[in-house]
């Protein structure tokens, strides 16, 4: 990986720079046709899918198209709703080959589309929502998504030459012996994804953003690759409390506890996985708790925020803001990258996080274009503090024009959606080709590190970028 990233040692912070190339693919090699694969208006053109029928969300898909003219023109256009309806659509423009034939993994895009270039899963990155400020979110892990596929005859507005097949592919999210098991632990309110077997297996605690609620997709395609992940709700579920008022460790504690005692849960320590406000109180729990051996956050702070955090007689602030700095676009969509304060002046630095008293390990994921945290300066921070109590150098991935939410691969970028705190629309930052590509290499990134600190095992350091 070294070779391949940048290191930046001038000021030993342990920060690798990612450069911008295109989104990873497996070469799917011969497709297979799905078992809802196509139907022809204007000649036999059929699509067909690799693996048929069915995969699981972070998997590649291999798409291809057989049965058109040598050099025929067509648009390829994806849509995909969600569980409450949202339509989210992409399309691409393409020419097939000499033969008739079309492979996304070596048929370059043509310019005019939702993309261009060689991308082979462009068509799933690229989706967009059909009404603004929407994101895509997966609800209920246990159905999958379908991708519908249409081959439309030409390019252009029109597209008047009409439909030539269709196709249809699940996009699932639990793997076949994965199981699901809902946990009311006391006050723990929470999913708990086992993989298949004996175990035992490295555990990881997953803890999302101010969305609330409870958010199972990323644990579940976790433990799709052999680690016992808990997703945790914190605010807006079932008996918690309905807003972020406050926060106490305690509860945090409780789900660490519930892990750490599992039979499945390899130990002697589990790792946690944090996005945004989900990272910084990841952070808070290695620095306060037994038992936590690797910390990874993506785009977090490493102050608190939100609301005031207890745990036992420490009470730690929230970092202060100026709603004065929050610019506005001509439409009314914000810009909240300035309005937070800075945790190491005056007052506020009692809001930063006291991470030196960490045991663990830290891995910070940052997109270099996310706007709802300076993500990248809250990391060298962090990086700073480490070091000076003595402490080992965290590593530092950065993503040029990855925003704000990097998912699992092949989620569509969120450009710009509601915020709860805010009360309305905010930019989230990034490039879709870049933010795809980061994706793709964060998310191998994040198993290694977990792998190598949780299991003891010395994995080839990952990337697919």
């Amino acid at each position: 990986m070294a070779s391949f990233g940048r290191l930046l040692w001038g000021r030993g912070l342990g920060l690798r720079l990612r450069p911008r190339p295109r989104c990873a693919f497996r070469p799917p090699g011969s497709c297979c046709q799905s078992a809802a694969s196509t139907s022809a208006s204007l000649m036999d053109a059929r699509i067909d899918f690799s693996p048929a029928g069915r995969s699981l969300f972070d998997e590649p898909l291999g798409i291809s198209v057989s049965g058109l003219r040598p050099q025929q023109e067509v648009t390829l256009r994806a849509s995909l709703q969600d569980e409450v309806g949202e339509l989210f659509e992409s399309l691409a423009l393409y020419r097939a080959d000499g033969s008739g034939q079309l492979d996304l993994s070596r048929s370059p895009a043509l310019e005019g589309g939702s993309f261009s270039g060689l991308e082979p899963m462009g068509l799933l990155w690229a989706l967009k929502p059909r009404k603004p400020f929407r994101r895509l979110v997966k609800r209920d892990v246990q159905r999958p998504f379908s991708l519908e596929l249409e081959v439309l005859e030409g390019h252009g507005e029109g597209l008047a030459g009409g439909v030539l097949a269709k196709g249809s592919h699940e996009r699932g999210f639990l793997r076949a012996g994965v199981q699901r098991i809902p946990v009311r632990d006391g006050r723990v309110r929470a999913t708990l994804f086992l993989p298949p077997g004996d175990g035992p297996f490295p555990g990881i605690i997953d803890i999302s953003g101010t969305g609330g609620g409870l958010p199972e997709y990323r644990a579940c395609l976790l433990a799709n690759h052999g680690f016992v992940t808990l997703a945790l709700a914190y605010y807006a579920y079932e008996d918690l409390p309905r807003d972020m008022k406050e926060f106490h460790l305690e509860y945090f504690e409780e789900a660490l506890n519930y892990m750490l005692k599992h039979p499945k849960v390899k130990g002697p320590g589990v790792g946690l996985l944090g996005h945004s406000k989900g990272g910084d109180l990841c952070i808070s729990m290695a620095s306060f708790l037994k038992g936590v051996t690797v910390t990874v956050t993506i785009n977090s702070a490493v102050a608190n925020i939100a609301a005031p955090l207890h745990y036992k007689d420490i009470t730690i602030p929230p970092l202060g803001f100026n709603a004065e700095r929050l610019k506005l676009d001509k439409s009314g969509v914000a810009d909240i990258l300035d309005v937070m304060n800075n945790p190491l002046e005056g007052p506020d630095r009692q809001s930063f996080i006291p991470l030196e008293k960490a045991e663990g390990r830290f891995l910070f994921i940052v997109g270099q274009d996310d706007h709802n945290f300076k993500s990248e300066f809250f990391a060298v921070e962090a990086s700073k503090r480490l070091q000076a109590h003595g402490k080992e150098k965290p590593e530092i991935i950065c993503y040029p024009g990855a925003g704000h939410y990097i998912e699992p691969p092949y989620f569509p970028m969120c450009a710009a959606s509601m915020h709860l705190l805010v009360g309305r629309p905010v930019i989230w930052g990034g490039e879709p080709k870049a933010h795809a590509a980061a994706q793709v290499d964060a998310w191998g990134q994040i198993q290694t590190f977990f792998r190598k600190h949780l299991d003891g095992k010395q994995y080839e350091e990952h990337s697919k970028l």
